[in-house]
């Protein structure tokens, strides 16, 4: 059995209808995905953000209902702790490649601590962390990586 896990961007991709991304979330078995709790971090920040800055009320009511959306999405998916020992993981990948994003540290390690596969568009920066096996699906031929 794998574990995928969803990156901040494919989380996003299914929640807007996204078809391939929405079509293999569908088909993957419930107990075979997770997010870690850097994305549900980063989902709440970005609709926070949006409720800061609201100046009507069809835009506080989008922003709210986006707080909702994100807040229950532990009740489809798994979400996976930060723990002591994927923050030891993380500091040494920081050390190893200190240009890398903070937050995409903190997602692979938590996948590499979990034993995951990272579903996620953004290969630029994940290919660069030894170990971590990647997958996008929001391409249709859902080209593996690693």
């Amino acid at each position: 059995m794998s574990l995928y896990v969803l990156d901040t961007d494919h989380l996003s991709l299914y929640r807007y209808g996204h078809h391939e991304v929405s079509t293999h979330i569908e088909a993957t078995p419930a107990d075979e995905l997770a997010v870690t709790i850097i994305t549900i971090e980063e989902q709440l920040r970005a609709w926070y953000t949006q409720v800061r800055r609201a100046r009507d009320a069809t835009s506080l009511a989008r922003a709210y209902q986006g707080l909702l959306e994100v807040t229950e999405t532990s009740k489809f998916i798994r979400v996976l702790p930060f723990t002591s020992h994927a923050i030891e993981r993380y500091l040494v990948l920081r050390s190893q490649l200190p240009r890398l994003g903070k937050m995409d540290f903190s997602i692979a390690a938590i996948t590499l601590k979990f034993g995951g596969i990272l579903v996620t568009r953004n290969r630029r920066d994940f290919e660069q962390i030894p170990d971590l096996e990647i997958q996008d699906w929001s391409q249709s031929d859902k080209t593996d990586s690693r």
